[in-house]
Protein backbone atom coordinates (compact mmCIF):
# COMPACT_ATOMS: atom_id res chain seq x y z
CA UNK A 1 0.00 0.00 0.00
CA UNK A 2 1.17 3.30 -1.03
CA UNK A 3 0.22 6.30 0.52
CA UNK A 4 0.67 9.69 -1.78
CA UNK A 5 1.18 13.09 0.91
CA UNK A 6 0.05 16.61 -0.20
CA UNK A 7 2.38 19.15 -1.38
CA UNK A 8 2.80 21.48 1.31
CA UNK A 9 2.78 18.69 4.10
CA UNK A 10 5.20 19.53 6.75
CA UNK A 11 7.35 16.73 8.33
CA UNK A 12 6.04 17.25 11.49
CA UNK A 13 2.87 16.16 10.25
CA UNK A 14 4.48 13.36 7.79
CA UNK A 15 6.59 12.60 11.32
CA UNK A 16 3.18 12.14 13.28
CA UNK A 17 1.78 9.82 10.44
CA UNK A 18 4.63 7.38 10.40
CA UNK A 19 4.50 7.38 14.08
CA UNK A 20 0.64 6.06 13.98
CA UNK A 21 1.17 3.50 10.97
CA UNK A 22 4.32 2.44 12.98
CA UNK A 23 2.45 1.25 15.75
CA UNK A 24 0.43 -1.20 13.73
CA UNK A 25 3.76 -3.02 13.47
CA UNK A 26 4.29 -1.33 9.77
CA UNK A 27 7.49 -0.68 7.90
CA UNK A 28 7.16 2.72 5.99
CA UNK A 29 9.51 3.60 3.08
CA UNK A 30 9.44 7.32 1.94
CA UNK A 31 10.40 8.25 -0.56
CA UNK A 32 10.75 12.04 -1.50
CA UNK A 33 10.52 14.17 -4.54
CA UNK A 34 10.40 17.99 -5.16
CA UNK A 35 6.69 18.12 -5.25
CA UNK A 36 5.32 14.74 -3.61
CA UNK A 37 6.25 12.25 -0.95
CA UNK A 38 5.13 8.66 -0.82
CA UNK A 39 4.95 6.64 2.08
CA UNK A 40 4.84 3.22 1.38
CA UNK A 41 3.17 0.59 4.10
CA UNK A 42 5.35 -2.56 4.23
CA UNK A 43 4.14 -5.66 6.21
CA UNK A 44 0.30 -6.70 7.04
CA UNK A 45 -1.59 -3.61 5.75
CA UNK A 46 -4.82 -5.56 5.77
CA UNK A 47 -5.55 -3.82 9.38
CA UNK A 48 -5.30 -0.18 7.65
CA UNK A 49 -8.47 1.74 7.27
CA UNK A 50 -8.00 3.04 3.65
CA UNK A 51 -10.86 5.12 3.88
CA UNK A 52 -9.45 6.49 7.52
CA UNK A 53 -6.33 6.94 5.80
CA UNK A 54 -7.75 8.68 2.52
CA UNK A 55 -9.80 11.20 4.73
CA UNK A 56 -7.09 12.41 6.55
CA UNK A 57 -5.84 16.52 5.45
CA UNK A 58 -2.28 15.72 4.51
CA UNK A 59 -3.10 12.51 2.59
CA UNK A 60 -3.56 12.96 -1.23
CA UNK A 61 -4.61 9.65 -2.10
CA UNK A 62 -3.70 5.94 -1.05
CA UNK A 63 -3.68 2.80 -3.36
CA UNK A 64 -3.02 -0.99 -2.51
CA UNK A 65 0.09 -2.65 -4.48
CA UNK A 66 -0.79 -5.51 -6.31
CA UNK A 67 2.81 -6.64 -7.06
CA UNK A 68 4.40 -9.39 -4.76
CA UNK A 69 7.65 -6.76 -4.85
CA UNK A 70 7.30 -3.56 -2.60
CA UNK A 71 10.52 -1.63 -1.77
CA UNK A 72 12.08 -2.33 -5.27
CA UNK A 73 8.21 -1.27 -6.81
CA UNK A 74 8.49 2.04 -8.92
CA UNK A 75 4.95 2.47 -7.54
CA UNK A 76 6.99 3.14 -3.92
CA UNK A 77 9.87 4.99 -5.38
CA UNK A 78 9.14 6.83 -8.43
CA UNK A 79 12.42 8.59 -9.27
CA UNK A 80 15.23 6.39 -10.45
CA UNK A 81 17.96 4.88 -7.72
CA UNK A 82 21.47 5.84 -8.64
CA UNK A 83 24.08 3.65 -6.66
CA UNK A 84 27.35 5.25 -6.35
CA UNK A 85 30.74 3.11 -6.16
CA UNK A 86 33.29 5.57 -5.02
CA UNK A 87 33.01 8.12 -7.68
CA UNK A 88 30.84 6.04 -10.47
CA UNK A 89 27.17 6.60 -10.85
CA UNK A 90 25.00 4.02 -11.82
CA UNK A 91 21.42 4.48 -12.84
CA UNK A 92 19.55 7.89 -13.22
CA UNK A 93 21.19 8.92 -16.55
CA UNK A 94 24.44 7.89 -15.16
CA UNK A 95 26.25 5.07 -17.26
CA UNK A 96 28.24 2.02 -16.09
CA UNK A 97 30.84 0.37 -18.06
CA UNK A 98 32.61 -2.85 -16.20
CA UNK A 99 35.19 -4.78 -17.88
CA UNK A 100 37.85 -7.17 -17.36
CA UNK A 101 38.66 -11.32 -17.36
CA UNK A 102 35.96 -13.56 -16.58
CA UNK A 103 38.76 -14.96 -14.12
CA UNK A 104 41.82 -13.60 -12.29
CA UNK A 105 44.64 -15.93 -13.34
CA UNK A 106 47.69 -14.08 -12.24
CA UNK A 107 48.76 -10.75 -10.96
CA UNK A 108 50.49 -9.72 -14.62
CA UNK A 109 46.91 -10.55 -16.51
CA UNK A 110 44.82 -8.71 -13.95
CA UNK A 111 46.42 -5.39 -13.90
CA UNK A 112 47.34 -5.47 -17.35
CA UNK A 113 43.98 -5.79 -18.48
CA UNK A 114 42.60 -4.05 -15.68
CA UNK A 115 44.84 -0.67 -16.98
CA UNK A 116 43.87 -1.79 -20.63
CA UNK A 117 39.80 -1.05 -19.83
CA UNK A 118 41.12 1.84 -18.07
CA UNK A 119 42.28 3.31 -20.86
CA UNK A 120 39.53 3.01 -23.02
CA UNK A 121 36.98 4.38 -20.47
CA UNK A 122 35.93 1.41 -18.16
CA UNK A 123 35.09 2.93 -14.74
CA UNK A 124 34.56 -0.61 -13.01
CA UNK A 125 36.81 -3.60 -12.90
CA UNK A 126 35.22 -7.25 -13.28
CA UNK A 127 36.85 -9.97 -12.31
CA UNK A 128 35.97 -13.16 -11.21
CA UNK A 129 37.70 -15.18 -8.46
CA UNK A 130 35.06 -17.89 -7.34
CA UNK A 131 34.04 -19.60 -10.30
CA UNK A 132 30.87 -21.52 -10.23
CA UNK A 133 30.99 -24.21 -12.83
CA UNK A 134 29.14 -26.90 -14.84
CA UNK A 135 31.84 -29.42 -14.30
CA UNK A 136 33.90 -30.08 -11.01
CA UNK A 137 37.12 -30.56 -12.68
CA UNK A 138 36.83 -27.09 -14.57
CA UNK A 139 38.92 -24.33 -13.44
CA UNK A 140 37.27 -22.99 -10.21
CA UNK A 141 39.00 -19.67 -9.44
CA UNK A 142 41.72 -18.17 -7.42
CA UNK A 143 39.65 -17.91 -4.70
CA UNK A 144 41.12 -15.75 -1.72
CA UNK A 145 44.03 -15.25 -3.62
CA UNK A 146 42.06 -14.04 -6.54
CA UNK A 147 40.53 -11.06 -4.45
CA UNK A 148 43.79 -10.25 -3.39
CA UNK A 149 45.08 -9.57 -7.05
CA UNK A 150 41.81 -7.70 -8.09
CA UNK A 151 42.29 -5.52 -4.98
CA UNK A 152 45.87 -5.02 -6.57
CA UNK A 153 44.43 -3.81 -9.75
CA UNK A 154 42.64 -1.63 -8.00
CA UNK A 155 45.56 -0.40 -6.31
CA UNK A 156 47.33 0.18 -9.50
CA UNK A 157 44.13 1.83 -11.83
CA UNK A 158 41.81 3.01 -9.40
CA UNK A 159 39.09 1.22 -10.36
CA UNK A 160 36.21 0.27 -8.04
CA UNK A 161 35.82 -4.06 -8.81
CA UNK A 162 33.09 -6.36 -8.86
CA UNK A 163 33.29 -10.16 -8.23
CA UNK A 164 30.66 -13.13 -7.93
CA UNK A 165 30.47 -14.41 -4.47
CA UNK A 166 29.29 -18.20 -4.06
CA UNK A 167 28.49 -18.77 -0.46
CA UNK A 168 27.84 -16.75 2.64
CA UNK A 169 31.10 -18.22 4.45
CA UNK A 170 33.56 -16.83 1.99
CA UNK A 171 31.08 -13.11 3.14
CA UNK A 172 33.99 -11.78 4.97
CA UNK A 173 36.69 -11.67 2.34
CA UNK A 174 34.71 -9.33 0.44
CA UNK A 175 34.95 -6.24 3.07
CA UNK A 176 37.13 -4.33 0.40
CA UNK A 177 35.31 -5.88 -2.32
CA UNK A 178 33.19 -2.61 -4.20
CA UNK A 179 30.47 -4.20 -5.41
CA UNK A 180 29.19 -7.80 -4.36
CA UNK A 181 27.99 -9.83 -7.49
CA UNK A 182 25.19 -12.77 -7.20
CA UNK A 183 25.36 -14.97 -9.66
CA UNK A 184 22.59 -16.48 -11.78
CA UNK A 185 23.03 -19.49 -10.09
CA UNK A 186 22.55 -17.93 -6.56
CA UNK A 187 19.62 -15.32 -7.41
CA UNK A 188 16.92 -17.68 -5.53
CA UNK A 189 19.92 -18.50 -2.74
CA UNK A 190 17.31 -16.54 -0.47
CA UNK A 191 19.86 -17.04 2.87
CA UNK A 192 22.38 -15.55 0.95
CA UNK A 193 20.47 -12.51 -0.15
CA UNK A 194 19.12 -11.59 2.72
CA UNK A 195 22.78 -11.95 4.83
CA UNK A 196 23.74 -9.50 1.59
CA UNK A 197 20.85 -7.53 2.70
CA UNK A 198 22.76 -6.93 5.90
CA UNK A 199 25.31 -5.31 4.41
CA UNK A 200 25.49 -1.75 2.80
CA UNK A 201 27.63 -2.71 0.04
CA UNK A 202 25.95 -2.34 -3.48
CA UNK A 203 24.89 -5.78 -5.24
CA UNK A 204 24.65 -6.45 -8.29
CA UNK A 205 22.04 -9.12 -9.20
CA UNK A 206 21.91 -11.24 -12.28
CA UNK A 207 19.16 -12.63 -13.54
CA UNK A 208 18.44 -16.91 -13.31
CA UNK A 209 19.15 -19.01 -16.42
CA UNK A 210 15.50 -19.53 -16.00
CA UNK A 211 13.77 -17.03 -14.19
CA UNK A 212 10.61 -14.15 -14.46
CA UNK A 213 11.47 -10.72 -14.12
CA UNK A 214 8.98 -11.13 -11.11
CA UNK A 215 11.28 -13.70 -9.71
CA UNK A 216 14.33 -11.10 -10.48
CA UNK A 217 12.76 -8.34 -8.12
CA UNK A 218 11.39 -10.64 -5.18
CA UNK A 219 15.27 -11.60 -5.02
CA UNK A 220 15.98 -7.82 -4.84
CA UNK A 221 13.16 -7.66 -2.66
CA UNK A 222 14.75 -10.20 -0.21
CA UNK A 223 18.07 -8.05 -0.52
CA UNK A 224 16.08 -4.83 0.21
CA UNK A 225 13.75 -6.37 2.99
CA UNK A 226 17.40 -6.68 5.07
CA UNK A 227 17.85 -2.68 4.81
CA UNK A 228 20.15 -2.54 1.59
CA UNK A 229 18.72 -0.74 -1.32
CA UNK A 230 22.10 -0.74 -3.39
CA UNK A 231 21.09 -3.12 -6.18
CA UNK A 232 21.86 -3.04 -9.65
CA UNK A 233 19.76 -5.59 -11.72
CA UNK A 234 21.93 -7.49 -14.64
CA UNK A 235 20.43 -8.95 -17.75
CA UNK A 236 22.34 -12.07 -18.74
CA UNK A 237 20.59 -13.73 -21.05
CA UNK A 238 17.75 -16.84 -20.40
CA UNK A 239 17.80 -20.41 -21.30
CA UNK A 240 15.38 -21.22 -24.30
CA UNK A 241 15.74 -24.10 -27.40
CA UNK A 242 18.17 -21.83 -29.56
CA UNK A 243 21.63 -23.28 -29.36
CA UNK A 244 23.60 -21.17 -31.33
CA UNK A 245 24.03 -18.79 -28.83
CA UNK A 246 24.91 -19.92 -25.52
CA UNK A 247 21.62 -18.15 -23.19
CA UNK A 248 19.25 -15.64 -25.22
CA UNK A 249 19.54 -12.66 -24.27
CA UNK A 250 15.68 -10.86 -23.23
CA UNK A 251 16.49 -6.95 -23.61
CA UNK A 252 12.95 -6.42 -23.79
CA UNK A 253 13.81 -7.23 -19.87
CA UNK A 254 15.27 -3.47 -19.33
CA UNK A 255 12.31 -1.50 -20.50
CA UNK A 256 9.98 -3.82 -18.61
CA UNK A 257 12.69 -3.57 -15.69
CA UNK A 258 12.70 0.10 -15.91
CA UNK A 259 8.99 -0.12 -16.10
CA UNK A 260 8.61 -2.03 -12.62
CA UNK A 261 11.30 -0.76 -10.96
CA UNK A 262 13.30 2.20 -10.01
CA UNK A 263 16.64 0.23 -9.65
CA UNK A 264 19.09 0.45 -12.34
CA UNK A 265 19.46 -2.38 -15.12
CA UNK A 266 22.49 -3.16 -16.82
CA UNK A 267 23.25 -5.80 -19.12
CA UNK A 268 26.11 -8.70 -19.71
CA UNK A 269 26.26 -9.35 -23.02
CA UNK A 270 29.36 -11.74 -22.78
CA UNK A 271 27.56 -14.38 -21.10
CA UNK A 272 24.16 -13.95 -23.48
CA UNK A 273 26.17 -14.59 -26.55
CA UNK A 274 28.72 -16.80 -25.54
CA UNK A 275 30.79 -15.77 -28.66
CA UNK A 276 33.00 -12.53 -28.68
CA UNK A 277 31.67 -11.61 -32.21
CA UNK A 278 28.47 -11.10 -30.78
CA UNK A 279 28.81 -8.91 -27.79
CA UNK A 280 29.34 -5.79 -29.91
CA UNK A 281 26.05 -5.64 -31.35
CA UNK A 282 24.17 -7.11 -28.68
CA UNK A 283 26.63 -4.34 -26.16
CA UNK A 284 24.87 -1.32 -28.77
CA UNK A 285 21.43 -3.23 -28.97
CA UNK A 286 21.46 -2.91 -24.76
CA UNK A 287 22.34 0.50 -24.78
CA UNK A 288 20.32 1.75 -27.28
CA UNK A 289 17.14 -0.09 -25.56
CA UNK A 290 18.27 1.97 -22.30
CA UNK A 291 20.67 0.09 -20.15
CA UNK A 292 21.83 1.87 -17.24
CA UNK A 293 25.34 0.14 -17.95
CA UNK A 294 27.69 -2.94 -19.56
CA UNK A 295 29.45 -5.92 -18.04
CA UNK A 296 32.05 -6.97 -20.74
CA UNK A 297 34.83 -10.52 -20.14
CA UNK A 298 38.13 -8.88 -21.43
CA UNK A 299 40.85 -10.83 -21.90
CA UNK A 300 44.32 -9.91 -22.70
CA UNK A 301 45.32 -13.43 -24.61
CA UNK A 302 41.50 -15.22 -24.87
CA UNK A 303 42.68 -17.95 -26.67
CA UNK A 304 44.45 -19.01 -24.00
CA UNK A 305 42.07 -17.95 -20.93
CA UNK A 306 41.32 -20.45 -18.46
CA UNK A 307 37.12 -19.41 -18.37
CA UNK A 308 35.16 -18.36 -21.37
CA UNK A 309 37.85 -17.40 -23.68
CA UNK A 310 35.30 -17.72 -26.18
CA UNK A 311 33.40 -14.77 -25.27
CA UNK A 312 36.06 -12.77 -24.00
CA UNK A 313 37.10 -9.47 -26.39
CA UNK A 314 40.91 -8.33 -26.52
CA UNK A 315 41.55 -4.93 -25.17
CA UNK A 316 41.72 -3.58 -28.88
CA UNK A 317 38.17 -5.15 -29.31
CA UNK A 318 36.86 -3.44 -26.19
CA UNK A 319 38.66 -0.26 -27.01
CA UNK A 320 36.47 -0.01 -30.43
CA UNK A 321 33.05 -0.97 -28.93
CA UNK A 322 33.60 1.09 -26.10
CA UNK A 323 33.93 4.05 -29.02
CA UNK A 324 30.82 3.16 -30.60
CA UNK A 325 29.16 2.66 -26.84
CA UNK A 326 29.69 6.07 -25.83
CA UNK A 327 28.08 7.49 -29.40
CA UNK A 328 24.82 5.39 -29.21
CA UNK A 329 24.55 6.61 -25.38
CA UNK A 330 24.66 10.02 -26.57
CA UNK A 331 22.33 9.85 -28.98
CA UNK A 332 19.69 8.04 -26.61
CA UNK A 333 20.23 10.55 -24.25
Amino acid sequence: MIAILKHGTTQEQTDHLISWLQRMNLDIHVSEGAHVTILGLIGDTSRVDMELLSSLEIVESVKRVSEPFKQANRKFHPHDSVIQVGDVKIGGGHFAMMAGPCSVESEEQIIEVARAVKASGANILRGGAFKPRTSPYAFQGMKGEGIELLLKAKADTGLPIVTEIMNISTLDLFNDVDIIQVGARNMQNFDLLKELGKTNKPILLKRGLANTLQELLMSAEYIMSEGNENIILCERGIRTFETYTRNTLDLSAVSVLHDLSHLPVIVDPSHATGKAKLVPPMALAAVAAGADGLIIEVHNNPSCALCDGAQSLTPAQFDQLNKQVNRIWEAVQ
